[in-house]
């Protein structure tokens, strides 16, 4: 038994001996190939939504739940919207947020075919319409030049609607400091009810309370925008949206005609350096929140590139193209991660071992027939020794190199697909001596 154990080691010895230098290249491509592998994606991420009371804090719960099955924990924190999202995300404090389109301004001076400036953050996508509501008391409106000197609800500090209803207020020559409140949702229904404001801004989803609420206050008007074809060649980020009549309410009939709205969309958007698998996962949850069908939107319309306001990933730009990845269509989400991982790190080792290993047979034969090859070498010499220069006095030396001959091959260590070199070599090497025997009886 443990003759066999050492001739297995001996062999094993042998093999090493012979493709070491497999093994090193196989060793470098592994190094090499590593560093592209991406590293494990984190299970920790953040991400900023909005007031715990508005549309982006809904979703980003139900992304929290998604991520959760999937073994992620997505820790969602509240701000005052997207403008406080915006300054999160650049200056990492999370690596996921809603932003709304319109916060991201591009440089005046760029060039319409120029790739967006990114500022170290990338988009998935938008993922919903964010219409803008404009609640008004009095006589009809539907230009908001009307709104001079009025009293104006147009949300809190840091929050999108309020960058965006100061930049439509401005480039309609209304006086936004002298006519602007920073009151929103609710608080700005509540007083547009009680006549102690002229209008409000609202932004939030058609089924959102605040907008259910005020499009049926009696004395509440909804605008609408006579100019909402201006409205979306002058803005790239807003879209016309019609609403159709009795849409809201077909009993009360609301509204009570086509009511054309503008609505940017709320984009996905990450840290540019969130992990790619991550980022597919966030893809999915979005496909599964935001495309269902609603009064703006057809199915599975989001998410899509519709805002560029910061460059689309390029794991976006694939999954809008062919969907998922085809190992997270099939497998749970870490092992789709773990597969992906080894693919990426094994398949280049593996190409180049192929070629390496068709080699490495013929060179650990040529090895362990060379140990025989070697007692042939002298056993040769010995031979035409004898045939050409025999001398009776060395008789004693000739077969002292038969024995010593006999002996290495032996002893000689070989795997058992090769004794028979062994055993033909102890033939000729009789031979030899048969040949000695004539020579020495000649004599």
């Amino acid at each position: 038994m443990m003759a066999k154990i050492k001739a297995g080691l001996l062999s094993l010895r042998d093999l090493f001996a012979t493709a070491w230098w497999i093994f090193l290249i196989a060793g470098v491509g592994f190094v090499i190939a590593f560093q592209f592998v991406e590293p494990a994606p984190p299970r920790h991420v953040i991400m900023t939504s909005g007031g715990d009371s508005g549309a982006y804090y809904h979703f980003a719960k139900r992304y929290e739940a998604i991520l959760a099955r999937a073994g992620i924990t997505l820790e969602v924190r509240t701000s005052e919207g997207s403008v406080q999202n915006l300054e999160r995300l650049r200056s990492g404090e999370a690596q996921i947020g809603f932003i709304q389109g319109g916060v991201v301004e591009q440089p005046d001076d760029a060039d319409i075919d120029q790739e967006p400036e990114n500022y170290g953050l990338l988009s998935l996508g938008s993922v919903f319409y964010e219409p803008v509501w404009v609640f008004y008391r009095g006589k009809t409106i539907d230009r908001l030049s009307d709104l001079q000197g009025k009293r104006i609800a147009i949300g809190q500090e840091g929050s999108g609607i309020r960058q965006l209803a100061q930049r439509l207020l401005e480039d309609n020559e209304v006086d936004f400091k002298a006519n602007t409140l920073p009151i929103s949702g609710l608080d700005a229904a509540e007083e547009l009810q009680q006549g102690r404001i002229d209008a409000a801004f609202i932004i939030a989803a058609e089924h959102a309370p605040v907008v259910q609420v005020l499009l049926r206050s009696p004395g509440v008007k909804l605008m609408n925008f006579s100019q909402s074809f201006a409205y979306e060649r002058r803005y790239p980020f807003l879209t016309r949206l019609t609403m159709p009549k009795g849409v809201a309410d077909l009993v009360r009939d609301l509204p009570p005609e086509d009511t054309r709205v503008l609505a940017p969309t709320a984009s996905l958007v990450v840290s540019e350096d969130l992990h790619p698998a991550l980022q597919n996962l966030l893809l999915q949850a979005a496909r599964q929140v935001h495309g269902k069908p609603g009064f703006f939107q057809t199915a599975n319309e989001f998410p899509a590139y519709m805002d560029a306001m910061l460059p689309l990933s390029s794991e976006a730009d694939r999954f809008f193209k062919s969907g998922p990845p085809f190992l997270q269509r099939y497998l749970p989400f870490w092992l789709a991660v773990l597969v992906d991982r080894l693919i990426v790190l094994l398949v280049p080792v593996i190409a180049l071992l192929i070629p390496l290993m068709r080699v490495a047979p013929a060179l650990y034969s040529w090895r362990v027939r060379s140990k025989v090859f070697r007692c042939y070498g002298e056993l040769k010499f010995l031979e035409d020794d004898l045939k050409n220069h025999y001398d009776p006095a060395r008789l004693e030396e000739y077969r002292s190199r038969l024995d010593t001959l006999d002996e290495e091959a032996a002893v000689l260590h070989v795997p058992l697909g090769y004794t028979d070199l062994v055993y033909t070599l102890r033939e000729h090497v009789n031979l030899v001596r048969r040949i000695l025997d004539k020579k020495e009886r000649g004599a």
